[in-house]
């Protein structure tokens, strides 16, 4: 049975899912209904977001190869896999994807932080203000159930970018902890400095 969380809000991952290994990590947005310009004016660009995983060793970024996107799908340990960028947000269900194999990640990662941002926010004049629906979601990959799920409700006009929440290690168990916490970093790069 999934849990639906609140912003803040923990959960262990392992303590109630006993031989976990694998967690699909789903996230998802719509795009917002924007009014129409006139006749002549031009067609808005649709909101490109993507998601990315920033995988941290004590609390810390150590280096590039340690940022799994839609430029590097797969973590060089082999146990982070990002599915692939999706352009538009369209459809329902998850948007993009990333399978972690919590049970492989090597001793020295502690964290892996889950953000999105959306791509030229600044040059395309977007915001997360223009997205509905977004959230972020834990799934057992043996056997596809969500465990929990976390809707961000609050409104983030202005913000660029969003660091939808974390899975950690802590006292050799994996937890995650919903965040919802919007920034106005206008890429992943900085982003990712956050975490330097």
């Amino acid at each position: 049975m999934s849990v639906s969380l609140q912003k803040g809000q923990k959960v262990s991952l392992s303590k109630d899912n006993a031989g976990l290994s694998k967690v699909i990590i789903g996230l998802g947005w719509d795009e917002a209904s924007r009014k129409k310009g006139g006749l002549f004016a031009p067609k808005p660009k649709a909101i490109d977001c993507d998601a990315s995983a920033i995988v941290l060793q004590n609390g810390r970024l150590m280096g590039k190869e340690d940022l799994v996107y839609f430029g590097n799908l797969r973590h060089h340990t082999g146990t982070i896999q990002h599915m692939g960028d999706n352009l538009t947000g369209a459809g329902d269900g998850d948007d993009e994807q990333i399978i972690v194999d919590l049970a492989a990640i090597p001793a020295q990662y502690d964290k892996i932080v889950l953000v999105v941002n959306i791509y030229s926010a600044v040059q395309r004049q977007q915001h997360f203000g223009m997205i509905q629906n977004a959230f972020i979601r834990l799934v057992d990959g043996r056997n596809n159930t969500e465990m929990c799920r976390y809707n961000l409700t609050d409104d983030y006009s202005g913000m660029t970018a969003m660091i939808f929440g974390e899975v950690y290690r802590h006292n050799g168990e994996w937890k995650f902890n919903a965040m919802g916490q919007g920034t106005t970093d206008p890429g992943l790069g900085e982003l990712a400095r956050r975490f330097q």
